[in-house]
């Protein structure tokens, strides 16, 4: 089992920045799974935001935040990050970190078994 409890929510100006974290614990590392962010705005479904592979070697982003958000690891720490600069409005949501323990390397919710509860994200305009 793996429990993910995101953090560094919050509310910014947009073109400001915020840093997500993610924390794993449990009976299973992270270490060896790839993991991604998706996010979640009222009334609409879940999204795939960023993904990265389990040694951080590899990345790939949504062209909405392509060149603003960077996700990076540090499995030392079980954390995962989500670097999010030049926020706009529309990136208000909240954001969820998620686990793909069968290595499915996918953008779709499905590919993605264990997901924190998420934590909040408010861009002002």
């Amino acid at each position: 089992q793996v429990q993910l409890v995101e953090s560094g929510g919050g509310l910014v100006q947009a073109g400001g920045s915020l840093r997500l974290s993610c924390a794993a614990s449990g009976r299973t590392f992270i270490s060896s799974y790839p993991m991604g962010w998706f996010r979640q705005a009222p009334g609409k479904e879940r999204e795939f935001v960023a993904r990265i592979n389990w040694s951080g070697s590899s990345t790939y982003y949504a062209d909405s935040v392509k060149g603003r958000f960077t996700i990076s690891r540090d499995n030392a720490k079980n954390t995962v990050y989500l670097q999010m600069n030049s926020l706009k409005p529309e990136d208000t949501a909240v954001y969820y970190c998620a686990a793909d323990s069968r290595r499915q390397y996918g953008l779709a919710v499905g590919a993605y078994d264990y997901w924190g509860q998420g934590t909040q994200v408010t861009v002002s305009s």
